[in-house]
């Protein structure tokens, strides 16, 4: 089946195989009656091979003003049937758009199929949920969806006021499907082409594949409650496959419903197994394609897949749940005792595709210093100076903040340079220059100048100008990229905590926030539910503020009675949300008052935000400065100042910056 890689970068991005498959183009949207076409392995997307091989441009009936353009990735509604897809012919000219199917097989205005429908059949130009047709309420006559789920223009009739999609009732005599076909694995009786929703008395699932049937097209026995999706009907698996990487004997393919566990994945299994006669091993069909060398983003060094774990007592880097010994896996042949599920290692948000057999493993060195003596060392960011350690933060002025971080010294250990002002924590002197970060699929690097004077981190939402982590458009914080697993916070020292994504929404401990589009880091432990959002998982433990002339610990909230008032803003606290205190627990400061939304700007540098330039400042003069938006006296610590103009004008937070844009003289 498959040869050598092809290229058709106008249709994907990605080199392709020939591969011989009647199933659902994602070109087109469509079955075709050919089977001929090209896969890409990487992202699971088949191209039919008329498709595949379209041309760039073309003129076309439909609109025989202009050239028609191919474009990919417009995600827009084809002009003759209606139907949504993201690969279309294009006209710049009039904005008209036909998806590639109707550009080689456009469907006719009337529809005149006396053997289907008495009457004949108009093309309703219209979308059935507009707000000037009634037939929103219909379901398509043949195959029973509503029109609204499916989209598309119907053919309707007029005198029998009914509604039926295109694909429903008009196959163009090229593509059109077998209405019978004789199957391997089911010889007994002919399979016969089924149009619609699965029957109620099936599970509404191939019986080789266990995919769920949802295309409306799909080959069916009623007798024996047998069905098969395009792709097994065409594409069908092989009945013996002898394969010394996936097991030592030859297995064949048992097409029947029967429970079982899958030796490659440990995951149970109601039907059509491989199976080894000889020694009882069985496994999912979908497990043969298992890669057998992987990086995953919650480990340092590669995985390999292995058929027996062999290691008791031990749970999964990725799930954090236990894993069976006796199943295969996947396990590092560094760390002995780490290893993963074989579905959790091969995830989309945990693997990015890449099979990396064969490939040598990368060497480079991703050390972030060069140590000259036990005291000195030469950062990669600052190599024409050495940086001195310094093991208390107090030595340093109180203004002094870290190069990487932004963030104030304070008490921590620290490296400065012992020829200018550039300084580091201790531990974001550590950061190592290339890394696997839990939040994205491919390996980080450390860069140190930002060339946007910003960014905004993807964990906690900060601006920053610091040192980021980045791979395309994941940029990351050094707080927030050097979050690994498991991670252990003082707030709850019992238990450590994982990043395991979730479609519910989970207030935060730390700020009581849900946003759903945060990412959040979770106690696994049964009966817990305790969650950190980056954010405050990053917050500093120890600051520095003008309110008190000693360090403000950061505290995790407590059940009290009576009110709280912060000591910076004046306003009502809520005791059981994260704030800072001081020592001898006089003072109580929101968390937000202590920090600002610009904590992450390096005081002193110049940001542009919608090409106006500002100034970032510490906020340490007697008299504190007016936002010139919100009219109150800034509070926070670091602030911007608008360059352009006579006055000074200065921004004290998010809110008030994007409210200032909308408010500046054209």
């Amino acid at each position: 089946m498959e040869s050598e890689g092809v290229s058709r970068p106008l249709i994907h991005e990605h080199v392709m195989v020939p591969w011989n498959d009647l199933g659902k183009g994602d070109c087109c949207g469509r079955f075709q009656g050919i089977s001929d076409g090209y896969y890409c392995k990487i992202c699971d997307f088949f191209v039919h091979k008329n498709c595949g091989d379209s041309s760039e441009c073309i003129q076309h009936p439909s609109h025989p003003a202009h050239t028609l353009k191919l474009v990919t990735k417009r995600d827009r509604f084809c002009d003759l049937c209606g139907r949504f897809s993201d690969i279309f012919y294009h006209c710049e000219i009039c904005d008209f758009d036909v998806d590639i199917y109707c550009a080689r097989y456009p469907p006719p205005e009337v529809l005149d199929i006396s053997e289907t429908h008495h009457h004949k059949l108009t093309l309703l130009k219209k979308s059935p949920s507009s707000e000037n047709t009634d037939l929103n309420r219909f379901d398509c006559a043949k195959c029973g969806f509503e029109f609204e789920a499916e989209g598309g223009f119907p053919y309707i009739c007029h005198e029998c006021d009914l509604a039926l999609h295109v694909d429903c009732i008009w196959i163009p005599p090229e593509a059109k499907l077998l209405s019978k076909v004789n199957h391997s694995y089911h010889p007994l009786h002919p399979l016969k082409l089924h149009i619609g929703k699965p029957p109620d008395y099936s599970d509404g699932k191939c019986r080789l594949c266990a995919r769920e049937i949802d295309d409306r097209l799909f080959y069916h026995c009623s007798a024996c409650n047998f069905s098969l999706d395009m792709r097994c009907v065409f594409n069908t698996p092989q009945q013996s496959v002898m394969d010394l990487k996936v097991h030592a004997h030859q297995l064949t393919l048992l097409p029947r419903l029967d429970s079982f566990t899958c030796n490659a994945c440990g995951l149970k299994g109601d039907r059509s197994p491989y199976v080894c006669f000889q020694c009882g091993f069985m496994i999912h069909q979908e497990c043969f394609s298992l890669p057998r060398v992987i990086n995953i983003n919650r480990h340092d060094h590669r995985v390999s897949r292995t058929s027996v774990l062999g290691i008791v007592n031990s749970v999964c880097g990725v799930c954090r749940q236990k894993v069976d010994w006796i199943w295969g896996g996947y396990s590092c042949q560094r760390c002995p005792q780490y290893v993963v599920h074989s579905k959790c290692a091969t995830r989309k948000e945990v693997w990015n595709g890449k099979e990396l057999e064969g490939v040598p493993e990368e060497t480079e060195d991703i050390e972030p210093y060069v140590k000259i003596d036990d005291n000195t060392i030469q950062h990669f960011s600052h190599k024409e100076h050495y940086l001195r350690f310094h093991d208390n933060g107090l030595l340093l002025e109180e203004d002094k903040r870290c190069s990487a971080c932004t963030h104030p010294i304070c008490l921590q250990a620290f490296y400065g340079c012992i020829d200018c002002d550039f300084t580091l924590h201790q531990n974001c002197a550590k950061s190592p220059r290339k890394k696997w970060h839990v939040l994205h699929n491919d390996r980080l690097t450390l860069v140190t100048s930002v060339a946007d004077d910003y960014f905004h981190c993807h964990a906690c939402c900060r601006m920053s100008n610091g040192f980021m982590y980045q791979c395309g458009y994941m940029k990351l914080d050094v707080l927030c990229g050097s979050v690994s697993e498991p991670f252990v916070h003082p707030s709850h020292p019992q238990h450590p905590l994982y990043y395991i994504p979730s479609e519910e929404r989970h207030k935060c401990h730390g700020c009581n926030n849900n946003r759903l589009s945060s990412p959040m880091l979770t106690c696994i432990e049964s009966g817990c539910g305790y969650v950190l959002c980056f954010h405050c998982a990053t917050l500093p433990q120890v600051v520095k503020h003008r309110v008190d002339d000693h360090p403000l610990l950061l505290f995790y909230g407590e059940e009290a009675k009576g009110k709280y008032w912060c000591d910076i803003c004046e306003k009502e606290m809520y005791p059981k949300i994260w704030f800072y205190t001081s020592k001898d627990d006089r003072a109580s400061l929101h968390t937000q008052c202590v920090m600002g939304d610009f904590s992450g700007i390096m005081p002193g540098t110049t940001i542009k935000f919608f090409s106006e330039s500002y100034e970032v400042l510490l906020n340490n003069s007697i008299s504190r400065p007016v936002c010139s938006v919100c009219e109150l006296r800034c509070i926070v610590p670091i602030i911007l100042k608008r360059l352009s103009g006579t006055s000074d004008l200065y921004i004290c937070s998010f809110h008030c910056l994007y409210k200032e844009k909308r408010y500046l003289p054209k």
